[in-house]
Order: structure tokens, then C-alpha cells, then sequence
């Protein structure tokens, strides 16, 4: 034990630890990258080379001109955008709800929204679908706004009802002993004080409305409304599959999710940690 203590205690073991999470996190995109960057042949040759011998970008042009991926750029973005807004509105005011009324049933509430997270999302399928096909919506935006919204809800709620949780009464009091409205107290005072939950929130219910796979290839099978990951399927061939390519329009998927990342990772991270400490 003092061994083991002695070989990997301390500064050692904090510095293996986030090397394997730096490896784990790092190489699955450092790999897709430099396949991207590689030629059908230099990927199948024999020994493996992990870089590229003569880097060409034509997987690049080649993926922007096989299939419409500026297309699916766009409509993934839209589907995002719209549903990370509806989420973080609709969540703002059940979490001031829970955070501020004096609800009887408050922990029973907080542990259904907890237990309605946990459904796995093939077992919703069916009902969705049968619901976007009742209301017309299937091959619209709004068959893929409407479920990532509520699939987002849960998630945001929680992180936003510790924020709120922990902003003095006393302020909003304040504000509406000046005239404020209950409301424009929660847009004026609670919300811009909550500024890294809300940061949070939004960017939780944005990463998982941009990968969502499974309800966009089953609600919207029109070439015209096909979201990013669901276009990137097409680029494979009946016999074979050409890697770079997929390589090529992976690292153009990823790209948004990883600057807007970069651009808010502090608040990210300061609202993750702040939550937990304060819920």
C-alpha cells in the first residue's frame, strides 16, 4: 500500500487521471480529424498511419458537393435554436414556480420531473410519432422543435430551480414594491442574475437537439428538412463506406458544438458547479 502510495500517490495520480480524461475526451475527434484529412487508400494501407502522409482537403469539397450539407447545417440549426429557446422559456417559469410558490407537493414534483428524464427515448418513439402524425407535422421543423423542447424540459428546469432557489426574495420584493410585475421581476432580476444556470441550461438543451439522431430520421423524412446527423448516414455507399468522407462532415458537425463550447465553457462550468452547490 505505502508502495502504491509512493508510485502513484499525490501530484502523480491527479496527473494520470487527467491525462486519461485529456485521451479519452481529445482522441476520438484528433482521430476523425485526421482521417478527414486522408485519401481512401492511405486508410486502408497496412501498417496503420496515424497521420496523414500528404493531407488533402478534398474529403471537404467532396462532402459539401455529394449531399446538401449546408442545408442540413442550416436545418439542424434551426431545429437547435428554436427548441433550446422554447426549453429555456418554458423551464424558466416551471423553476420560478417551484422555486418561489409555496407548492405542498414540491419534492414530489421535483422527483417526477427527475423520473420523466429517465425514459429511454426509443420507448417514446411510437407515441411521438403517432402524435406529429395526428397533428399533420411530420416533415415540418415543428415535428423536431416540439420533442427536443420537451425532451430539454426536465434538464433545464432542475438546473434553473437551483439558481432561483438561491436569489433573495427581498430583490424581487423590491422590484415590485417599485411596480414591477411578478413576471417582469423574473425577466429584470432573476434571470440576468442567473445568468450561468440560464448559460447552461440553453447550452445542455442546444448539444442534445444538435446530435439527436433517432427522432429525426422517424418524424422527418423529406430531403428538405433532414438534420445534420441524419445527412451524414447518406454519405455511405450500398457496399462500402467512405470514411474520409464521413470523417470530412463529421468534423463539420462538430465544429459548432465545439466553438460554442470554447466561446462559454466558463460559464458552462461555473453553472454546473454553482448549481450543485447550491442545490
Amino acid at each position: 500500500m505505502k508502495a502504491f502510495e509512493t508510485l502513484f500517490g499525490g501530484a502523480r495520480l491527479r496527473w494520470i487521471a487527467g491525462a486519461l480524461v485529456v485521451v479519452n475526451g481529445f482522441f476520438p475527434a484528433l482521430w476523425i480529424l485526421l482521417t478527414s484529412l486522408k485519401n481512401e487508400a492511405e486508410l486502408v494501407a497496412k501498417p496503420i498511419t496515424y497521420l496523414p502522409h500528404a493531407p488533402t482537403l478534398s474529403n471537404y469539397v467532396h462532402a459539401f458537393g455529394d449531399q446538401p450539407l449546408l442545408l442540413f447545417l442550416m436545418n439542424s440549426a434551426i431545429v437547435a435554436l428554436a427548441s433550446t429557446a422554447l426549453a429555456v422559456v418554458v423551464a424558466a417559469g416551471a423553476a420560478y414556480a417551484i422555486a418561489r410558490l409555496d407548492l405542498r407537493w414540491r419534492g414530489l414534483i421535483l422527483s417526477a420531473i427527475i423520473a420523466s428524464s429517465m425514459f429511454p427515448l426509443v420507448t417514446l418513439l411510437v407515441p411521438i410519432f403517432q402524435i406529429m402524425r395526428s397533428l399533420n407535422l411530420l416533415n415540418t421543423y415543428a415535428a423536431l422543435v416540439l420533442p427536443y423542447t420537451v425532451l430539454s424540459l426536465p434538464v433545464c428546469t432542475l438546473v434553473l430551480v437551483s439558481f432561483f432557489q438561491a436569489i433573495p426574495r427581498d430583490l424581487e420584493s423590491a422590484a415590485m414594491l417599485d411596480g414591477c410585475t411578478r413576471l417582469g421581476a423574473l425577466v429584470r432580476i432573476v434571470f440576468p442574475l442567473s445568468a450561468p444556470g440560464v448559460f447552461t441550461a440553453a447550452i445542455l438543451a442546444f448539444v442534445n437537439a444538435w446530435d439527436e439522431f433517432l427522432l429525426a430520421l422517424s418524424l422527418n423524412s423529406a430531403p428538405a428538412y433532414r438534420t445534420l446527423p441524419v445527412g451524414i448516414t447518406l454519405y455511405q455507399g450500398e457496399y462500402a463506406f467512405p470514411w474520409p468522407l464521413i470523417a470530412a462532415a463529421l468534423v463539420v458537425a462538430i465544429v459548432p458544438v465545439a466553438a460554442l463550447m470554447a466561446l462559454f465553457q466558463e460559464r458552462v462550468i461555473g453553472g454546473l458547479t454553482s448549481g450543485g452547490l447550491k442545490g
